[in-house]
């Protein structure tokens, strides 16, 4: 899906949270919280997981493998992720809007979405977003798959905001956006009903 195209074609999931049930039984996804970027139901979906840090990968070393000079105190503020399985060779900066260049997909009024390398030499330079997180891969999804998931009790979908999308306590995320519902993840049933 390109990122022009997905602009114009926003669906309902677009900008919101997808929280895993606990009877997620893909284990790349088990108590994973995924920001959607893009939503379509014609032409799929695409998210990133903020809530997997990759502990053995750092911001600093990939800018190091890309030549990109940098300041210590701009690297230690990224936290890398595993933003999902699909490409995971290719890097996704998610952050604030309050950068925006040519090739960043504002999702909605608060975050947007780059890819290009100018965005993390303005990072390394201490020039970048106020706020970002960096996502190595991502979740996509087919035409009309993430809906049948959804239908199928894999995932709830949340509000998203900055605060907990950009929270470097990772191993609360989960409960906390499930916690946006008014819901604890003990109050949940893994199996799906219909009348």
């Amino acid at each position: 899906m390109s990122f022009s195209r997905a602009k114009s074609s926003a669906g309902y999931l677009t900008g919101q949270l997808l929280v895993a049930m606990p009877g997620m039984t893909d284990p790349r996804f088990e108590r994973a919280v995924i920001y959607m970027c893009v939503h379509s139901m014609d032409e799929g979906a695409m998210g990133l997981i903020v809530n997997k840090p990759l502990p053995d990968v750092r911001f600093g070393d990939i800018l190091q493998n890309l030549k990109i000079p940098a300041r210590a105190e701009c690297c230690a503020k990224v936290q890398v992720h595993r933003g999902g399985p699909v490409q995971t060779q290719l890097g996704f900066i998610l952050h604030s809007s309050d950068y925006q260049k040519e090739g960043t997909l504002v999702v909605d009024s608060e975050i947007s979405l780059s890819t290009t390398t100018e965005i993390l030499r303005a990072i390394a330079e201490g020039s970048g977003p106020t706020q970002n997180l960096m996502a190595l891969g991502y979740a996509g999804w087919d035409s009309r798959q993430l809906d049948d998931e959804i239908k199928r009790n894999a995932w709830l979908n949340v509000p998203a905001d900055a605060e907990l999308l950009f929270s470097r306590d990772y191993d609360s995320k989960w409960a906390k956006a499930l916690g946006k519902l008014g819901i604890a993840a003990h109050q949940l049933s893994s199996t799906a009903g219909h009348c």
